[in-house]
């Protein structure tokens, strides 16, 4: 069972000890289609919860990220920048956006768990 956690602007955190890692889900990166271009965040940024944090471009649409949790980035993922793609092919994986040191880590019980997410999507169709 994973710790991971949404909100329903369809980003994902999994969290361990008072770091996040943050990237967006399945059904995002489908809906996107492929992705062309990733602006992730510096570190030492500071984000709200709620707040745009990241830039995704595809070859549909660009879009903001959205921060599931509050907090300071403490790292983007690089990789993005030379291959965009892995969002599509490893949302979970390496296809993450940025790490982020929780400044409230009581904002996690306000988001959804992967069955709470599935119910959420079904509710969509």
């Amino acid at each position: 069972m994973s710790n991971r956690k949404y909100n329903k602007d369809h980003e994902w955190v999994t969290v361990e000890g008072d770091i996040g890692t943050v990237g967006i889900s399945d059904h995002a990166q489908e809906q996107l289609g492929d992705v062309v271009y990733v602006e992730v965040p510096d570190p030492g940024k500071a984000v709200e919860q709620g707040g745009e944090v990241a830039t995704i471009e595809s070859v549909k649409a660009a879009s903001e990220i959205y921060s599931p949790v509050s907090g300071e980035v403490t790292e983007g993922n690089a990789a993005l920048g030379d291959e965009p793609g892995l969002v599509n092919s490893d949302p979970y994986g390496q296809g993450w956006f940025y790490k982020i040191k929780l400044s409230n880590a009581g904002e996690l019980d306000g988001l959804m768990d992967e069955a709470a997410y599935q119910s959420f999507l079904e509710s969509l169709d």
